[in-house]
């Protein structure tokens, strides 16, 4: 079933095509070698930034195009329906991207943001560690200030794009202030003494995206990598997170579309006894409820999406989006296997690698029971 839709006007929907052709080009005939591997290729990522896909919202100067979240949702939409999950480009361009062009000083964007641009820097944010996951104030990792540089010593985990990255944006403790003060951004460059990554981790789903450990053994961070102001990150964090959960919706949506379109077709050519599962009363009903369940989702997730291209949107309906996408999409997943029967569990048919995939969805960039409190205390404050 498709929506009508006005969220998207003649040059969104020419940037589509442009997405779906590198998709098309670039992605889908390495994704399932990237998968073994655990990585994608380096030049992948410099291949996206010649199409235009890196650092959108990034000022002319420097490289970008135009700081319109349309363009990185239609993005994000077409990669969650080819099962493009290997390619980080929403984490470099919608997580990483608000820190680099609103905190930045003039030198470092002049040093960062032309080679965020064009593929030649991969980003990395680290701020979850082994103790610390949705709750950012029981961060551990500290920077002692040493006069012209800090001293940085932690671990963190689960950091995607780890292994490739060349900048991490580095969560640390500048002060011995517990809570949420006393938090500063630090900018880590590949190659710097004293920053080692540890495993790539084997994950359930998303084989093909690095997400590794990363160590910082006495490093010195230069001051002049020092993003914003020193023990402001906390507050930094608060304003960036209500995009970075728009985005995960978005994706999560257009895969809970895509997944639902393909069962589709599967019940429809497939045969029980004697007729197409799609002649069955239950299986109709099903199908019913799940494409009800999308389109209602999708009307909410345009408006949200509006109102954060118009810099309306507050945290509470990110919140919101984030909760009911990510669970709609894991829902939707699991629906779509059980009509697919044994040959949903192999992992040739997509909708097993779509199970997979999309199971961490409703985990990172905060849980889903995280998003109800922050909804909940909105409401009953």
């Amino acid at each position: 079933m498709t929506l009508e839709r006005d969220l998207y006007g003649p040059d969104h929907e020419a940037f589509r095509e442009t997405v779906r052709t590198f998709l098309a080009k670039e992605v889908a005939p390495h994704h399932e070698r990237w998968e073994k591997d655990g990585v994608v290729d380096r030049e992948v990522w410099r291949s996206a930034g010649r199409q235009g896909l890196l650092g959108m919202a990034v000022d002319e100067e420097y490289g970008g195009g135009t700081d319109d979240f349309r363009y990185s949702a239609v993005l994000i939409e077409e990669f969650a329906r080819a099962g493009a999950s290997g390619l980080a480009l929403s984490l470099h361009n919608d997580i990483v991207g608000p820190y680099l062009t609103r905190l930045a000083t003039e030198e470092q964007k002049r040093r960062w943001l032309p080679g965020f641009v064009s593929g030649d820097l991969v980003t990395a944010i680290a701020m979850t560690e082994p103790g610390a996951g949705s709750d950012l104030q029981g961060i551990r990792t500290t920077a002692t200030d040493r006069g012209d540089h800090y001293l940085l010593n932690g671990a963190k985990t689960f950091i995607s794009n780890g292994i490739l990255a060349d900048l991490v944006v580095v969560v640390a403790r500048t002060t011995p202030e517990g809570g949420s003060g006393g938090q500063s951004l630090l900018v880590v460059e590949r190659g710097t003494e004293g920053f080692e990554r540890g495993r790539n981790l084997d994950k359930i789903g998303q084989k093909a995206q690095d997400t590794a450990e990363l160590f910082f053994e006495d490093v010195r961070v230069p001051k002049e990598n020092l993003l914003g102001e020193e023990n402001r990150a906390f507050t930094y964090l608060m304003g960036n997170l209500a995009q970075e959960r728009l985005a995960i919706a978005v994706g999560a949506a257009a895969a809970a579309e895509e997944i639902l379109d393909v069962t589709t077709r599967y019940v429809k050519e497939r045969e029980a006894f004697g007729r197409p599962l799609a002649k069955f009363q239950h299986i109709r009903f099903e199908i019913a409820e799940m494409a009800t369940e999308t389109a209602v989702t999708r009307t909410f997730l345009d408006r949200c999406v509006a109102e954060h291209s118009r810099g309306e949107l507050d945290a509470v309906h990110a919140s919101m989006a984030k909760w009911w996408a990510t669970e709609l999409q894991k829902r939707i997943a699991d629906r779509c296997l059980q009509l697919h029967g044994g040959y949903g569990y192999m992992t040739e048919y997509r909708v097993a690698k779509a199970f997979v995939d999309g199971r961490i969805q409703t985990i990172y960039g905060g849980t889903t029971e995280i998003m109800k409190e922050i909804i909940g205390r909105s409401l009953l404050a």
